[in-house]
């Protein structure tokens, strides 16, 4: 064969015909991808979604699928060296390896949507989740998987003596990786006990506000003065976590104090207009009635003290409604000529006579 019509040894015919393989393998399974979006869009499934979410996943890894066929199909007939052989076996069995781990990472997207689908018929939040830390997960399984078999492909090695030099390193690393696990261990505790749901309220520690994400690792919470706190889950799942959107209602202690003139009738009268406007008040729940009492002499005044709660736990409800209450309360108690106390003091001054 004359030098010409070699390529680095190879015969030109056989480039020409890698070249078609692999150019008319990639064409293929570009057209079968637009054909089985295609067929995602239409009508009769255009309410299953459920489908829709398949046929995408499944069209997501075809062309590279058919781009490695091609190759491996265009390369196998080259007249090449033993050696050289062996290492086109490796490359295209990594190749292919790729493609069908491509293909398990797409379809944990069918997955992901029907978890989703599960967690939205739930009445609480934190389902909602699950779903994309179990697609994490899956995804993260998927890539450790696919390069142990590329590790066994190029190294020769059982994939048995592969995972047991992957257990040494484990242990390694999970000694290194001791607060890792503790927070995953306490992420579990979190999505079992379910102390709390997405965007309710917390108190932990000397934080307060929202939660925004829980993940495997750390929960975010979004404070009421904006800031984002990240808390790790394994110190969360030890601590006290008060639940302040779970609360059924608010409490409120009013303390009044009147000034020591006032006459007992006024007194007994600043009782009742406590009672008037209280009595059946706005968010009033029929076992949490208002309790209003003359509570004690004070140093400087007649202390009055109303209790009552606020139903449900609104807490911006729950101010508009006592800014309401405070209003009719210094209405009325200037309307019946009865006084605010603020704290005294009276000087008495002994004059020495003079001699």
């Amino acid at each position: 064969m004359n030098q010409s019509d070699l390529f680095f040894g190879i015969p030109i015919s056989h480039m020409f015909l890698l070249l078609g393989w692999v150019l008319g393998a990639l064409i293929a399974g570009k057209l079968l991808q637009v054909v089985i979006r295609r067929a995602s869009r239409a009508k009769h499934f255009s309410d299953r979604e459920t489908l829709q979410v398949f046929f995408v996943a499944l069209a997501r890894p075809i062309p590279f699928l058919f781009l490695v066929i091609g190759l491996r199909l265009g390369l196998s007939p080259m007249p090449v060296s033993a050696g050289v052989q062996a290492f086109i076996s490796d490359v295209t069995a990594v190749l292919l390896t790729i493609s069908i781990a491509f293909f398990i990472y797409s379809f944990i997207d069918v997955i992901n949507h029907l978890l989703t689908a599960v967690a939205s018929k739930t009445a609480t939040k934190l389902d909602d989740m699950m779903a994309p830390m179990v697609q994490k997960s899956l995804r993260v399984v998927v890539i450790i998987l696919s390069l142990v078999q590329i590790a066994q492909i190029l190294s020769d090695k059982p994939i048995t003596s592969i995972l047991a030099g992957l257990g040494v390193g484990g242990l390694a690393v999970a000694l290194a990786a001791q607060e890792t696990i503790k927070n995953f261990f306490g992420s579990l505790v979190i999505f079992a006990d379910k102390p709390f749901e997405l965007d309710e309220r917390i108190r932990v520690g000397d934080f307060d506000g929202f939660v925004e994400e829980v993940g495997f690792r750390s929960t975010r919470l979004r404070t009421l003065d904006g800031h984002l706190i990240t808390i790790p889950n394994g110190e969360l799942a030890n601590l006290m976590i008060e639940n302040v959107s779970k609360r059924p209602h608010i409490k409120r202690t009013l303390e009044l104090g009147i000034t020591y003139d006032t006459s007992p009738e006024k007194v007994s009268e600043a009782q009742q207009i406590l009672r008037d406007i209280l009595i059946d008040h706005e968010g009033q729940h029929p076992a949490y009635p208002p309790r209003i009492y003359f509570k004690t002499f004070n140093s400087s005044s007649l202390d009055l003290v109303a209790t009552y709660w606020y139903h449900p736990g609104d807490y911006w409800a729950y101010m508009a409604h006592a800014g309401s209450v405070n209003q009719q309360i210094l209405e009325r108690f200037n309307t019946a000529g009865i006084e605010f106390a603020f704290p005294t003091r009276t000087l008495y001054l002994n004059e020495a006579g003079s001699d």
